[in-house]
């Protein structure tokens, strides 16, 4: 294939998966700086192979090249990152929106909004990685599976335990309930 025709067909292809591939890396960096420079290393690998495309699911294609080249940047860079996890299950409870979008309902989402990004991000990488791919880019189980290279039943695993761990860290925390303390015979007795 010539190179103009690789290009015609990648900026066709793999250019409208550009936002879903810089947002992957994101989750996965934790820093857009980092991710920026994983995603362009990742077209550069994409432009490279497009030759090599076969598939219907250039969405899916791309964001396997941007997963793969992270996972490559973070163990360079983070190896503390990249852990083994086990899978377990897990529920995740949707938070309603405020009903208006007054200033203190937009301030309150707002909130609402960082609060889960903060807890989205405290997850390790590999649950963190099938919930982007799930809850925010909506793959398959089947697509987040080939995307990450994993089996369909590791891809529900490590989403249902995703899931648990964002549930547990969004709970509203639970304060300890205050009881009255009977008044001493002394204070009773005094006039």
């Amino acid at each position: 294939m010539r190179d103009d025709e690789k290009r015609r067909r990648f900026e066709q292809l793999m250019l409208p998966h550009l936002d879903a591939g810089l947002n992957l890396a994101r989750w996965l960096t934790h820093n857009d700086h980092d991710a920026q420079d994983v995603v362009q290393e990742a077209f550069v690998r994409a432009i490279r192979y497009i030759d090599g495309f076969r598939g219907d699911n250039p969405r899916g294609w791309l964001l396997q090249i941007v997963r793969n080249t992270c996972f490559s940047w973070l163990k360079e860079n983070r190896p503390t990152e990249l852990l083994v996890l086990d899978d377990a299950d897990g529920v995740l409870h949707e938070i309603a929106a405020p009903a208006a979008d007054e200033p203190p309902a937009i301030a309150m989402r707002s909130a609402e909004r960082v609060h889960i990004n903060r807890a989205i991000a405290g997850l390790p990488i590999a649950y963190r990685e099938v919930l982007v791919l799930r809850e925010l880019e909506e793959l398959s189980y089947k697509d987040i599976a080939r995307v990450a290279g994993i089996p369909i039943g590791t891809v529900m695993s490590r989403l249902a335990r995703a899931r648990s761990l964002l549930q547990q860290a969004l709970a509203p925390s639970v304060r300890p309930t205050l009881r009255a303390v009977p008044p001493s015979i002394d204070a009773v007795l005094k006039p």
